[in-house]
């Protein structure tokens, strides 16, 4: 009998094993997507391997060399665009279209063209080849297709796990209803109050919230502005009654604090990426939230 349970623990354990290994490696680019995934795969695998983490930038990011491998071994890479994580533009044209699943490129998805704030003075960057303004995810709709899309590829790369999967997409997609349903009353009471931002990151954030957006410190986040570019800022934040002036942790800027000092403007912080949080299917929404709250705490602040 003893003989018997072991190996049928044997026997429980390999199939496990085997179990574990179809399960498809997925690495996402950035940690809101990263989130995204972790939501889709909840009970099935840990959360995704993710590239660019705490206050690194996708800005002019570089791989190290085993996390080219890992991209190399991933049975699914999620990312952005092709135009947003330029470094990853080499490790592309090895991988099949089937192992690749990037935002832009989803059926619905709402894309808006980069600002031309400062095209004049910077021209095009990184983040915004062809035009395309990267921040997508930054628009819950957008998390919501993507979070879909997941669903679709993993289901056909594990189809063991799909009902899983696609319960998982559908709790999330009704959690993104409910979280742009919170944040519209959040945001409602500032929706008319100017602010300015560092790196103009935000277009899909604003514009889905109806926020009054008045001034971007740099279009380019590795380039400083230049002095003409800063001259008008001065003179919008003045003349559009701007009352907070938004800085990112990815990019520690002196220019921030002193142009908030010479304007009389209160300073907040909004991360585009979740730097400081844990990554786990809670990331995306804690980031969201985040946002708003920063945004409503310094706009609504006395003097």
């Amino acid at each position: 009998m003893r003989i018997i349970l072991v190996l049928a623990l044997m026997i429980g354990v390999l199939a496990a094993s085997v179990a574990r290994a179809e399960v498809p490696k997925v690495v996402a680019s950035i940690q809101p997507l990263g989130s995204l995934v972790a939501a889709v795969m909840d009970g099935v695998a840990p959360p995704p391997a993710v590239l660019v983490t705490g206050v690194a930038s996708e800005h002019g990011y570089s791989l190290k060399p085993s996390q080219a491998r890992m991209v190399r071994e991933a049975d699914l890479l999620v990312l952005v665009s092709p135009d947003y994580e330029v470094f990853l533009q080499p490790l592309l044209a090895d991988r099949s279209p089937s192992s690749v699943l990037a935002m832009a490129q989803q059926n619905g998805m709402l894309l808006l063209p980069r600002e031309e704030a400062e095209a004049h003075d910077h021209g095009t960057h990184d983040d915004h080849n062809g035009g395309l303004d990267g921040h997508m995810w930054l628009a819950p709709d957008n998390a919501g297709l993507l979070v879909e899309a997941l669903a679709q590829r993993l289901s056909a790369l594990d189809p063991d796990h799909a009902v899983q999967y696609q319960a998982n997409a559908d709790k999330t997609i009704a959690r993104l209803v409910d979280l742009d349903q919170t944040l519209t009353v959040r945001l409602g009471e500032v929706r008319q109050v100017p602010f300015a931002v560092f790196h103009d990151a935000w277009q899909y954030f604003r514009r889905h919230y109806g926020l009054s957006q008045r001034g971007v410190v740099t279009l380019d986040p590795e380039r400083p502005p230049s002095a003409k570019h800063l001259a008008e800022l001065r003179r919008t934040l003045t003349a559009q009654g701007v009352k907070c002036l938004f800085r990112e942790p990815q990019f520690p800027s002196p220019l921030v604090e002193r142009l908030a000092a010479d304007s009389g403007l209160r300073t907040g912080v909004l991360d585009p990426q979740g730097a400081a949080l844990p990554l786990d299917k809670d990331l995306y929404f804690t980031l969201m939230t985040t946002l708003a709250e920063e945004l409503q705490q310094c706009l609504t602040a006395t003097p």
